[in-house]
C-alpha cells in the first residue's frame, strides 16, 4: 500500500500511556450498555480469545488476570510512531472517500475521531480492555484501536499486511457510516424485539455491510488515488475471511454454532467486501436487502 506520501488525518487522539480508567466494565448511557456497533466487536474477538462476551456486554468486572495479550518490553517507540502514521494516512483517505460519496448523495459527511489507546480505554460506550480488540462507538461516535492489535492480526489471525490493517480501519469507519445513515440505530432498535438467534442473524448483516463499506473504500483509494499495490486486495480478503464467525469458532471452541454468528462466516466477508470494492456503489452494500447474506 503507498501510503508514506499520503494527508494525515487531524482526527486522531491519542491516549496511549494515559490510565484507561476503573477496572470495572460500566454502563454510561448508551441505549444497550456497550453500544450495538462495540458490543459485536467485543462479541467476536471475545470468543476468539476465550472471554465470556456476557461479561463484557452485560458490565460486570472481570475477575483476576483478563485472557488477552500483554504487550511485551520494547514495543513502542518508532514503530510505534510509523504505525500511528500509518493508520492516520488510512484515516485521511477513508475521510476523502466517504466526504466524496455524501456528497454526490447530497449529504454532509461527518468526520469520526479515531482513538489510540494501549492496554485500557474508556469511552462513552464504557470501559474496555486491549482484549476486545478494535471497535466503534456510536455513543460518542468514535473509533478506539490498541496498535499493537495489528501484530496480533497478523500472528494469531493469520493476517499480515498493511492493507490487511488498513481493512480492519476502514470496517471501523463503516460502522461509523452506518450511524451517520440511521443504519445501527434501527439495527439497534430491531435486535431489541428479537430472539437472540433473529438478533444475531441482524448483527451479522449490520457487519456484513460494514464490510462492504470497507470495500468501497477500497475501491477510491485505488481508482481514485492509486495507493493500492499488487497483492493488497487478497491482503483484505485473507483479513475478511480470518475473522469470520466460522474460523473463530472452530479456533476458540472447536466446533461451529450457527445461531451464534455475529459478524459472518468467512466466505461471506469476503464476499461482501469484494462486492463492495469491485463497484464502490454504497448502494450495492443493501444487505437487508437479500434474502441470504
Amino acid at each position: 500500500m503507498l501510503w508514506r506520501h499520503g494527508r494525515r488525518s487531524a482526527n486522531i487522539e491519542d491516549r496511549r500511556g494515559m490510565a484507561g480508567g476503573p477496572t470495572g466494565y460500566g454502563r454510561t448511557g448508551v441505549v444497550g450498555g456497550i453500544g450495538g456497533l462495540g458490543a459485536v466487536a467485543i462479541v467476536v474477538i471475545a470468543l476468539f480469545l476465550g472471554i465470556d462476551p456476557t461479561v463484557l456486554l452485560e458490565g460486570g468486572p472481570i475477575g483476576g488476570t483478563p485472557v488477552g495479550y500483554a504487550p511485551p518490553a520494547g514495543r513502542g517507540g518508532g514503530a510505534s510512531d510509523e504505525r500511528k502514521d500509518f493508520v492516520a494516512v488510512v484515516l485521511a483517505d477513508t475521510e476523502e472517500t466517504w466526504h466524496g460519496v455524501f456528497r454526490a448523495s447530497g449529504r454532509r459527511y461527518e468526520e469520526p475521531k479515531l482513538v489510540l489507546f494501549s492496554g485500557a480505554v474508556q469511552s462513552a460506550c464504557g470501559f474496555a480492555q486491549a482484549a476486545v480488540g478494535p471497535f466503534y462507538c456510536p455513543g460518542d461516535r468514535k473509533l478506539y484501536l490498541d496498535l499493537d492489535f495489528f501484530e496480533d492480526l497478523s500472528r494469531r489471525f493469520g493476517a499480515p499486511g498493511d492493507f490487511a490493517q488498513a481493512y480492519v480501519i476502514a470496517h471501523e469507519v463503516g460502522h461509523h457510516v452506518q450511524t451517520l445513515l440511521g443504519i445501527s440505530q434501527q439495527v439497534h432498535a430491531a435486535r431489541a424485539r428479537q430472539s437472540p438467534a433473529e438478533a444475531n442473524a441482524m448483527s451479522v448483516r449490520l457487519e456484513l455491510q460494514a464490510d462492504c463499506f470497507a470495500g468501497v473504500w477500497a475501491h477510491h483509494a485505488d481508482r481514485v488515488r492509486g495507493i493500492v499495490e499488487s497483492g493488497d486486495l487478497e491482503e483484505a480478503l485473507n483479513a475478511a475471511s480470518a475473522i469470520g464467525d466460522d474460523r473463530l469458532q472452530r479456533r476458540g471452541r472447536g466446533y461451529v454454532s450457527p445461531d451464534s454468528f455475529t459478524h459472518g462466516t468467512s466466505a461471506q466477508r469476503a464476499r461482501w467486501f469484494r462486492r463492495g470494492f469491485s463497484g464502490g456503489d454504497p448502494q450495492a452494500c443493501d444487505s437487508f436487502a437479500v434474502d441470504q447474506p
